[in-house]
């Protein structure tokens, strides 16, 4: 008995680290762009290439990891007509939206942009209705106007609000959105499973092509022009190596509890991101209205969470109770045999 304990407990330790370990990774990563494109002393303010630099490094990564040393493992399934026609449009979103997402910070806060990523779950749920993934209801549209009015009540809070920067944040909340749902459509309609390593090794080459080619049209000319950019090697390697283990955390907790797990975290690592970000920048001003109007919107996230769940605990109950039924009726097959 006292063994048992002793192992729950160290489960639940191991839990809550991975967990922890999520959040401190996901805020430091947020703060870490934001001071990589903000510094005056590293003098880079170029998103495209930094995120293009993210890409190329974690597909280097992964290759080494499940080819040369094979310390993790690549699923197999994968064809080159699923590839196309599914890892690639999730590649590309994947890129747009860390490309326009790190481009926001150039404009806004970090506060700010982690306010306008609550209207999330509405992007989501909406493609979702269009994609055939969700059912419209009266409960699911009154969680949707609840996260949208707590957004606009945060928007119209914020004292120096750069709508470039907006249109940025909502550009890479609408690819984020699109990501989803195609990851949805390829595991629900074509039934293949990834794990985020697998995920990682396929889609992270296809990102970085995605984003290589308007770099060179967009970024190269101005970098090529200016040249006066010092990005030193160890604080680009760890910035690169953060990003990758942010990614690996999601994993962890994910084979540790359930996506909604990491729901629920990103809604605890939203909050200190933003109060954080109050001390650590100085072009972050919090309100009031900001914080009241996020609030509300967290408030309806976490009752979309609280829908998702009790629908995923339905749909495993009939599952189970469908398997406990055929499982008799095996047994009197086998007998009358």
């Amino acid at each position: 008995m006292a063994d048992r304990i002793r192992m729950l407990i160290r489960e639940e330790v191991i839990t809550y680290s991975y967990i922890l370990l999520y959040i401190a990774l996901s805020s430091g990563q947020i703060f870490f762009n934001k001071w990589v494109l903000s510094s005056k002393q590293i003098n880079f303010p170029y998103p495209l290439g930094l995120t293009l630099l993210h890409m190329v490094f974690s597909s280097i990564l992964c290759f080494v990891l499940t080819k040369v040393f094979k310390i993790m493992k690549v699923e197999e399934g994968m064809t080159a007509e699923l590839y196309v026609t599914s890892v690639a449009p999730i590649g590309a979103m994947f890129a747009m939206t860390l490309w326009l997402g790190n481009t926001a910070y150039l404009y806004i806060s970090v506060a700010f942009a982690q306010m306008l990523k609550a209207i999330m779950p509405v992007a989501v749920f909406i493609l979702g209705v269009l994609a055939g993934l969700e059912v419209m209801s009266c409960r699911m549209l009154l969680i949707m106007s609840v996260i949208s009015f707590g957004v606009l009540v945060a928007s119209y809070g914020e004292i120096s609000i750069n709508w470039i920067g907006v249109v940025y944040q909502m550009g890479g909340v609408v690819g984020e959105a699109l990501r989803l749902i195609f990851m949805e459509i390829l595991v629900k309609r074509k039934g293949l499973k990834l794990n985020p390593i697998s995920v990682m090794f396929y889609v992270s080459p296809c990102s970085a092509l995605c984003l290589f080619i308007p770099w060179i049209f967009l970024e190269k000319p101005k970098m090529d022009t200016n040249g006066t950019w010092n990005f030193p090697p160890l604080v680009l390697f760890l910035n690169c190596l953060c990003t990758f283990a942010l990614n690996l955390s999601v994993f962890l907790v994910i084979s540790h509890t359930s996506a909604l797990t990491i729901r629920v975290a990103g809604v605890v690592k939203d909050w200190v991101v933003v109060l954080l970000s109050a001390l650590l920048f100085a072009d972050t001003k919090l309100t009031i209205v900001n914080l009241f109007g996020y609030g509300i919107a967290i408030a309806g996230v976490a009752a979309y969470n609280n829908h998702k769940l009790k629908k995923e605990a339905s749909r495993r109950s009939s599952s189970e109770s469908q398997n406990a039924e055929s499982i008799p009726l095996t047994s009197s097959s086998a007998s009358s045999k």
